[in-house]
């Protein structure tokens, strides 16, 4: 029997279909295959094979003719499109963007980037159980909405306060604050937080060409106060709207550069910073307030994916290691400030870090709508330093997406391992963690919250401890992908002309992005 016929009646049998009902060139996840019949699948491969065949094989090659194309030697037609350099201005300090300003509101307690700082190198851990209050109302609706709320996992990064809100200094309306999205509210007194510890005075910025950019996939507020049809009023509209959560901040300071909200799910404040970059670099605007906010104010999204499996049965994200069973939801925000560096240069201000380079894409049509595409990652990777103008064997840190999921993790650090860490010596491997192990995960707000640790990292010269790892993941060969989770506080490595670092972000949508970022001597 060939390959191909073999595969195809596997598949058929996973699938409890005939083997006139597969399509060789349909991704195995639209057969309803799930991750652990692609593992098994994998293993009754190996055996028929005789010889190791990696758990993330069918996630590498998503259709049978790709698949047995690629175990029988054959070069496969890919639809990618070759790596192309990025925009001519990414050359130098030309292409340099200065970050000088944080602001964070996170689980934990964290006020501050000092407050995080000193959390993630005490290897702090922020997840807690769900405030009493916070679902309260679900499960009083029904007895059934109340089963549902019961058998949802508990465990989340939770804030300590998500209705308390100044609107008085914000000049807004006690009535029109009431309307406000509550991720509207934090992100407002977050990015004004951003500012003063860039040394920048908000108002002075009215009529400046400066630009918003804001990473936000969450809704729970506007689709419960639409419910409330004889309470909605002018205010519920622009309270509810999920783009005005950058536009408040653009009509409050009188900002006429560019305001975006960006929704690419788990991606979006990284993508949101590389919009940024590129309105930077274009001249758009003159200055980026940049950053992401999430809330869980809805048992329903955390319903759906502990349903689906997604969810740390201990609630604690995990990442690379041989326990990582899924996730943890959290929320927070996190906001940069950034400068064109020759800009921030001319105007003296701080710079705690300069971003390099940044790439963003998608999977395309990988193995199912949710799958991670190991080709993507490289590629992204690849672009990244290319745009960076960066070594990629230069690289002493990379913060990972890092979900702690069983095949996620394996994925991606064979990307990481590929691009970035096969070649070295070993004892100089690229480390890599995630500050999800530390908070959760937040979602749209995850990749600016792991990017403000790098920073931090960087201006520090210290590298935080990824915590929840005891024992590596035995499907990711971490020596010979020339790669380290650190678990304790760790120097930075000494192996190149400075400081270099990536943060990584990944949308279950299948939107990439990868920032690059350097220490500013």
């Amino acid at each position: 029997m060939d390959l191909r016929t073999w595969l195809v009646e596997r598949v058929a049998s996973y699938a409890a279909a005939s083997p006139a009902e597969v399509d060789v060139d349909r991704p195995f996840d639209e057969y309803g295959l799930r991750s652990r019949d692609a593992v098994a699948i994998s293993g009754e491969l190996a055996d028929h094979l005789g010889r190791d065949i990696p758990d993330t094989m069918l996630w590498e090659h998503p259709t049978i003719r790709l698949l047995s194309a690629h175990l029988e030697g054959e070069e496969a037609a890919s639809p990618g499109l070759p790596a192309r350099p990025g925009p001519a201005g990414d050359q130098g300090d030309q292409g340099a963007i200065a970050v000088i300003g944080i602001g964070c509101r996170l689980p934990g307690g964290i006020g501050s980037p000092a407050d995080l700082w000193s959390f993630l190198c005490a290897g702090g851990d922020a997840i807690s159980e769900v405030p009493a209050e916070r679902w309260a109302g679900y499960r009083s609706r029904s007895a059934a909405a109340a089963a549902v709320v019961d058998r949802t996992t508990p465990f989340g990064g939770y804030l300590d306060d998500v209705t308390g809100f100044d609107a008085r200094f914000f000049g807004i309306a006690p009535a029109e604050a009431a309307e406000m999205d509550p991720q509207q509210r934090i992100f407002l007194e977050v990015a004004w937080e951003a500012l003063e510890h860039a040394g920048i005075p908000p108002e002075l910025l009215a009529g400046d060409r400066s630009g918003v950019f804001v990473g936000a996939c969450g809704d729970d507020f506007g689709r419960q106060r639409l419910e409330e049809l004889p309470d909605v009023n002018g205010w519920t509209l622009t309270g509810s709207a999920p783009g005005v959560i950058a536009n408040r901040l653009s009509y409050l300071l009188d900002l006429r550069g560019p305001s975006l909200t960006i929704d690419t799910a788990c991606s979006s404040s990284l993508v949101a910073l590389h919009a940024a970059r590129q309105n930077l670099l274009s001249g758009d605007c003159d200055l980026a307030i940049v950053g992401g906010v999430n809330l869980l104010l809805s048992p329903g999204p955390t319903a759906g994916f502990d349903q689906s499996g997604a969810m740390a049965a201990d609630g604690r994200c995990k990442p690379f290691d041989a326990d990582a069973d899924g996730y943890v939801r959290s929320e927070g925000c996190g906001v940069i400030v950034a400068k064109r560096l020759a800009d921030a240069a001319r105007d003296g201000d701080r710079v705690l870090a300069v971003i390099r380079g940044s790439a963003v894409n998608q999977d395309g049509r990988s193995n199912g709508l949710m799958a991670p595409s190991p080709g993507a990652q490289q590629d992204l990777l690849r672009r990244a330093y290319a745009a960076a103008e960066v070594d990629p064997m230069e690289v002493g840190y990379v913060e990972a997406h890092g979900t702690g999921t069983p095949l996620g993790d394996p994925i991606e650090a064979s990307a990481l391992g590929t691009v970035l860490g096969g070649c070295r010596p070993a004892e100089d491997p690229l480390l890599i963690g995630s500050i999800k192990s530390n908070l959760g995960h937040l979602e749209a707000a995850a990749g600016i919250a792991g990017l403000i640790k790098v920073v931090l990292a960087l201006h520090h010269g210290r590298i935080p401890a990824t915590i929840h790892h005891a024992e590596p993941n035995p499907r990711i060969s971490l020596p010979d992908l020339g790669l380290q989770v650190p678990t304790e506080v760790t120097g930075w490595p000494v192996n190149g002309r400075s400081r270099l670092a990536g943060v990584s972000s990944f949308g279950f949508g299948g939107t990439n992005a990868h920032a690059v970022l350097e220490n500013f001597c």
